[in-house]
């Protein structure tokens, strides 16, 4: 079995590549897997990391914008293009995949349809409620279509087999246990913990917010805070607080890191996350089974992590501020809203579980072997 995944761009559409790629080879050992990606994004270092065979390819998207920056961009893009298209035939044809699959990223594009138009079976995962640009082009050529969210299946116009069966996540986020994580990293097991992060790099808006929450919760002793601040944000937040008044050198009730590489157990001890609306991200929470307080970076395509954040809002397992309505007041009042009634917070986490879909990499697994087969 040979499998060739195009992936790019941002870790929303890398790991759930990894994910499905980690599922075959360890059912099929003797799978040969190559990922293809740009070589300057994210994917050029974590998929060897992974211990996947990676080919680059040059591609980037277009702007649409009217600048003569814009303008300068986007014949670069044609260029790199019509590029892509060649190196992708080229390594298809090597390679010689059984079958192609593709989660999104500008590369997708050219590796998926080029392996669609050469007579090779493709699939194509879409991680958010609100399909990507990339996915919609290809829903043409494609032999099937899975989607993580029902809400997308009416915005993708396709003839291909369309079904959905959520994110693909690490199985340490399914079997992470509360009381026993809460121990492990000496947290209350009595008290509320409230976790709060806006991605690696820091999301300024969320760490200004954050930084008036724990200051008027400086003296909260039903309460623990756990916030990430991300690398631009290591570089102020922490300064700021103390400057607040806020003791976040030896409090038991604050603590402030820069990372949390070991998210499933903080995810696993905590009442209330606070977060952005990344499709990974959600589902998640919802194996998890946490309330959640979702605020969508309003920088991405097609504004998709607030059409994300409804689905949690609309099964009642989440609430959502908008980053144009975020400040310290909204977010202070909107966590004093949510922790004053512990049986809601239980209740809505209980409604992400019931949204959840725990069994996506089996499901997806299943669609690769029936192509597979075919």
């Amino acid at each position: 079995m040979r499998i060739l995944f195009a992936a790019g761009g941002t870790g929303g559409h890398i790991n759930p590549a990894l994910a499905i790629a980690g599922t075959i080879k360890s059912r099929h050992s003797e799978a040969e897997i190559l990922f293809a990606g740009t070589p300057w994004g994210m994917e050029a270092r974590f998929i060897p990391e992974a211990n996947f065979d990676f080919k680059p390819i040059k591609i980037r998207g277009f702007e649409r914008k009217f600048t003569l920056k814009a303008i300068k961009g986007n014949i670069k893009a044609v260029w790199y293009l019509v590029g892509a298209e060649k190196r992708a035939k080229k390594i298809i044809n090597d390679f010689k995949p059984d079958i192609v699959i593709g989660t999104g990223g500008y590369v997708s594009g050219p590796v998926v349809r080029t392996a669609a138009k050469m007579g090779i079976k493709t699939l194509i995962h879409e991680q958010n409620a609100f399909p990507g640009v990339t996915t919609k082009l290809l829903s043409k050529d494609v032999d099937v279509i899975l989607v993580a969210f029902k809400e997308a299946m009416p915005r993708i116009n396709t003839k291909a087999k369309m079904l959905e069966v959520g994110n693909p996540i690490r199985e340490a986020f399914l079997y992470a246990k509360k009381d026993e994580c809460r121990q492990k990293l000496g947290l209350d097991k009595n008290k509320t913990v409230i976790l709060s992060c806006g991605g690696s790099l820091g999301a300024k808006a969320i760490n200004l917010a954050v930084c008036e929450l724990l200051c008027k919760n400086k003296d909260n002793k039903d309460v623990q805070f756990v916030h990430a601040t991300g690398h631009y944000g290591s570089l102020w937040m922490p300064n700021k607080l103390r400057e607040m008044g806020v003791n976040i050198d030896n409090n038991e009730n604050i603590r402030v890191l820069e990372y949390i590489n070991n998210m499933p157990e903080y995810l696993a001890a905590c009442d209330l996350i606070i977060t952005r609306a990344g499709a990974i991200t959600l589902s998640e929470i919802q194996a998890q089974g946490k309330a959640a307080l979702l605020i969508p970076s309003p920088n991405v395509t097609e504004n998709h992590q607030f059409h994300n954040a409804m689905v949690l809002k609309n099964a009642g397992a989440g609430e959502l501020i908008e980053e144009k309505d975020l400040s310290g007041k909204s977010l202070c009042s909107k966590v004093d809203e949510l922790i004053k009634d512990k049986e809601a917070l239980l209740k809505m986490g209980r409604k992400a579980a019931e949204i959840s879909k725990t069994d996506a990499n089996n499901l997806i697994y299943d669609e690769v072997m029936k192509l597979y087969k075919k």
